[in-house]
């Protein structure tokens, strides 16, 4: 079974992948850990990539895609995969078709976890990190004993750049702008598989295990 996994930051996406792959054995291929393992290797692609890294700019569509032919054709990818944060928009969906047609795959589930804006929002703005020891806490789901302080090591809890409501704002409005018409693109072929995303964590999984088969 091959799986896309979408959803906006804050749905819950990592922590739903995490419980997928331990469920159907399949592993989960994110393109930052594949471009992070390529350069590492030092593999003709990872080169590639990196020259666009070093110059601070986007790898091209060619090099990711040429990476994910690659993984998905390894050993660990027989009985499936989930690609996460792949593909980011049309172009990249209609790239990776083409490319899994001349291998014989398809993708069988684009799996969308959809969160109201407020409330990711909420979930995104609440965090809170230890300036001491690093630890994470949110205002709402996981409060410390006494507001402001670590429980850990009573160091201070501030918050991080990225987690203002301006920026997470920013960020949401990119993932719509860019996910919005592969949403469309994937319901046209009959793929898609909306997900309410509220709710418990067990819950959220069971609603996708439900529509996995």
């Amino acid at each position: 079974m091959n799986i896309i996994l979408l959803g906006p930051p804050g749905a819950g996406k990592g922590t739903q992948a995490k419980r997928l792959i331990e469920r159907y054995g399949i592993p989960q291929i994110s393109t930052g850990d594949m471009l992070r393992a390529a350069v590492a290797e030092k593999t003709p692609l990872g080169l590639e990539a990196k020259k666009y890294m070093d110059a601070g700019q986007l790898v091209p569509d060619s090099v990711v895609i040429g990476l994910v032919k690659e993984r998905i054709q390894k050993d660990d990818c027989k009985k499936g995969y989930m690609l996460d944060g792949f593909p980011r928009n049309v172009s990249q969906a209609e790239t990776l078709d083409r490319m899994l047609n001349e291998l014989g795959q398809k993708i069988d589930h684009v799996v969308c976890i959809e969160v109201p804006e407020d409330e990711l929002i909420q979930r995104l703005t609440g965090r809170r990190t230890c300036r001491q020891c690093g630890a994470g806490f949110h205002v709402m789901f996981d409060p410390p004993k006494q507001e402001g302080l670590c429980d850990k090591c009573g160091g201070e809890l501030y918050q991080r750049d990225d987690d203002n409501v301006q920026t997470v704002t920013s960020r949401l409005k990119v993932y719509k702008d860019q996910t919005e018409p592969l949403i469309a693109y994937y319901e046209k072929q009959g793929k898609l598989r909306r997900i309410d995303g509220l709710g418990s964590i067990d819950e959220i999984f069971n609603r996708i295990v439900a529509v996995l088969g």
